[in-house]
């Protein structure tokens, strides 16, 4: 399948913004997504919803948050952002950690207050890391019941799941949502010039979404950084070889004015890279990324906050 034909009516605004579709939602996106994460650790609350509504304002259209990021302050400043006017312009996602129906349905109801929404375009299971967590989410009682339920109550429209670690966890939770008769709107994932030669989701998950016109959303195309500090590629470089991929959107960690005017930059520039561009991106990175040690999510706990928290779960931690 060609990429055309995944991401049909790709366009741009006056600002050079592009988008795409999400998979077969029928909603279009802008390629870039605002990171949540980051968000909530701007210093100066009322200059992230500066941020927020100027990163809308010139067309950046999808929203990321999540119920854990900054224990809940992402999810306000975003809501406070959102107010006026601008909920309605933008496709809003965030996560919950939940295993358990219980627990979901009480964080979906938290997210939704904080957002001060009464609805999100997608919500996903954030944190797939673990073999488990398929079975988990999808047991008798478990997180998935209360996400459908929610869908239905109209509080959720579209429904994924997010992981870092190994994509053989994701291809794990498609085959049981696929034996459970769901399937999913949205995967999120790490997509990069290292993750193309290292536990490679890119090679192994992204077909499978691709074929099953599931929405792709990219995250870590830096490598939270760490694929910078390697010197082998600058910021630009990487943002084009995320874009070049059949993603819909890439989430982008932006934290000031000037990183949001880079990535707007980078996404005028950008233009399919051809077969040689490409070529030249992953032997410049080969060496370096087969170690993991630019892509440290899929080899630490550094990034795993329900590691971290096991009881954002649901689940009762017992000690000794």
């Amino acid at each position: 399948m060609r990429k055309e034909e995944y991401v049909p009516g790709t366009r741009r605004n006056e600002e050079g913004m592009l988008y795409r579709y999400m998979g077969r939602s029928g909603l279009e996106i802008s390629v870039i997504g605002l990171g949540g994460s980051h968000m909530g650790k701007i210093k100066d609350r009322e200059e992230c919803i500066r941020l927020i509504r100027n990163a809308v304002d010139r067309g950046i259209t999808f929203m990321d948050n999540s119920w854990d990021y900054e224990e809940g302050e992402s999810e306000s400043r975003m809501g406070e952002a959102l107010k006026g006017g601008y909920r309605q312009r933008v496709v809003l996602m965030t996560k919950i950690d939940a295993r358990t129906k219980e627990a979901a349905a009480k964080q979906i109801d938290e997210s939704l207050t904080r957002l001060k929404a009464d609805h999100v375009d997608l919500m996903q299971f954030h944190e797939v890391i673990r073999m488990e967590d398929p079975d988990r989410i999808f047991a008798e009682g478990g997180a998935m019941e209360a996400m459908v339920e929610a869908q239905k109550a109209g509080k959720v429209r579209f429904i994924g799941f997010t992981g870092h670690k190994d994509p053989f966890i994701h291809i794990r939770m498609l085959d049981l949502a696929a034996k459970h008769g769901f399937r999913f709107d949205a995967v999120q994932m790490p997509l990069n010039v290292m993750d193309a030669h290292f536990r490679s989701f890119e090679h192994t998950a992204l077909p499978i979404l691709v074929k099953e016109r599931i929405g792709v959303l990219g995250m870590k195309c830096m490598g939270g950084g760490e694929i910078l500090e390697s010197g082998l590629v600058n910021p630009t470089e990487c943002l084009h070889y995320a874009l070049n991929l059949p993603l819909s959107t890439m989430i982008a960690g932006i934290e000031d004015m000037e990183m949001l005017n880079n990535t707007f930059e980078a996404v005028r520039n950008f233009k399919p890279l051809t077969d040689d561009e490409v070529s030249a991106l992953l032997s410049r990175t080969k060496e370096a990324a087969l170690s993991g040690k630019y892509e440290l999510f899929k080899t630490h706990v550094v990034y795993d906050m329900t590691t971290k928290h096991p009881e954002y779960m649901g689940y009762e931690v017992v000690s000794g």
